[in-house]
């Protein structure tokens, strides 16, 4: 308890509590398609190929947002870059409500529900700024629990889809969205971890190694998470044949442990280190999803094997953002934006896995297992850049280093970059 109490003290918690609740409704909004898949896909006729396609456009476009919006919160600040997104995110939301009718029209509508899915990175700086390197995991875990938002689309969004209309879900959206606005204008403070740079200083970690390595990694950890939670009230529904409600009752189930232990990875993280975390999440993950796609037949055991999976998905995203302002401590907003968009690109591939598995095998086994081996490959790389991780800028395991040697450890590189360049 007196370690939560330094923890809060060391930071400002309000713009935390913000920056979760701004995450989280985002999130929420940014699942919104997938939640009502079902009703969709029944009003429309559609193929399970153009089922995973629909899930994954708002996915997909996201993740192409999310990089621009780190940008612009570099040069106008996280707080007002997420007041401006949010704003958007109410636009949209009455253009769903009042024009899409058509298969062609939802998916316009997932373009402009990426809107949601660019709130990850400005999300995650704003709320992580006011804290120290040591408790950045923790931080970092907490505001980013904010993906718990698909638990509140997939709980709220069938049974009022199924009262009211899949269409009025979105005018209803765009209410709850005054919430996280009011409290962000209103609490929220800029953090003081700004550092003015150029243009080409911010997309420097496009270039860099290390830059999609983690990238890649977070493929597994949030795009598996991402893509699962979009496609689950799809999956059971048309595989165990439950009720579009209890559809999303299960997918909440499986959800919320993703997004509960999210802090638990981040804490887990400051402590063992984020390698040593993400070594064992990617371990389960692999076996989770491999025990999945062979255990379809019986509802209680594959719920409670998604369950673990998203248990480990969300320990995994925590422990990835532990390490990412060890990296990039001047400009994390930019790279956590960067590598949550390959991420994020990563969750449109598995809906359109299982959706084409399911049209050409009739089957969903062969998309488990395609992520399975994606988790596995994405182990083994983690294990040989690990190496050059410790002996540059994080301690064994992957800890925070002590604040002078993360100082050399940033520098080491910007001059590596500089002599390349001369």
């Amino acid at each position: 308890m007196s370690n939560f109490k330094t923890f809060v003290r060391a930071g400002h918690w309000p713009t935390l509590a913000a920056s979760f609740l701004y995450f989280d409704f985002c999130f929420a909004i940014w699942v919104l398609n997938g939640a009502m898949a079902p009703f969709i896909s029944d009003s429309f006729g559609l193929s399970p190929a153009q089922k995973g396609f629909m899930i994954s456009v708002p996915i997909l476009a996201g993740a192409l947002m999310r990089f621009p919006l780190g940008v612009l919160a570099q040069y106008i600040g996280r707080k007002n870059a997420a007041m401006v997104e949010m704003g958007l995110i109410v636009a949209a939301l009455v253009f769903g409500y009042l024009f899409v009718n058509s298969y062609d029209n939802v998916l316009a509508m997932g373009v402009l529900l990426g809107i949601a899915g660019a709130s990850f990175g400005v999300a995650l700086s704003l709320g992580s700024g006011w804290y120290p390197p040591q408790y950045k995991g923790l931080a970092m875990g907490i505001a980013g629990a904010g993906n718990s938002g698909t638990v509140l689309a997939v709980l709220f969004a069938p049974p009022l889809a199924q009262a009211y209309g899949w269409q009025t879900v979105y005018g209803l959206a765009a209410m709850t969205m005054v919430l996280p606005m009011a409290v962000m204008w209103l609490v929220a403070k800029e953090p003081p971890d700004v550092e003015h740079q150029s243009f080409r200083e911010h997309v420097g970690c496009l270039f860099e190694k290390d830059g999609w390595a983690f990238s890649l990694i977070y493929v597994v950890t949030f795009g598996g998470f991402i893509g699962l939670a979009s496609f689950l009230p799809t999956y059971f529904y048309d595989q165990f044949k439950v009720t579009k409600i209890e559809a999303g009752q299960l997918t909440m189930l499986a959800t919320l442990m993703g997004s509960a232990v999210r802090v638990v990875g981040g804490w887990i993280a400051d402590r063992v280190g984020g390698i040593h975390t993400l070594s064992g999440v990617l371990v389960v993950v692999a076996a989770a999803l491999a025990a999945c796609g062979f255990a379809g037949q019986s509802l209680v055991v594959t719920t409670l094997l998604f369950m673990l999976c998203f248990a480990a998905l969300g320990a995994g995203n925590g422990a990835l953002f532990q390490l990412v302002p060890l990296r990039w401590p001047l400009t994390t907003a930019v790279a956590g934006s960067m590598i949550g968009e390959i991420g994020a690109l990563g969750g449109g591939f598995l809906p359109n896995a299982m959706g084409l598995a399911k049209q050409h095998t009739g089957s969903y086994l062969g998309g488990f297992l395609s992520f399975t081996v994606l988790a596995l490959v994405m182990l083994a790389m983690l294990r040989v850049v690990q190496i050059r991780w410790t002996r540059t800028w994080a301690e064994k395991g992957g800890r925070a280093r002590p604040a002078s040697a993360q100082q050399d450890a940033v520098r080491a590189p910007v001059s590596r970059t500089a002599g390349a360049r001369r």
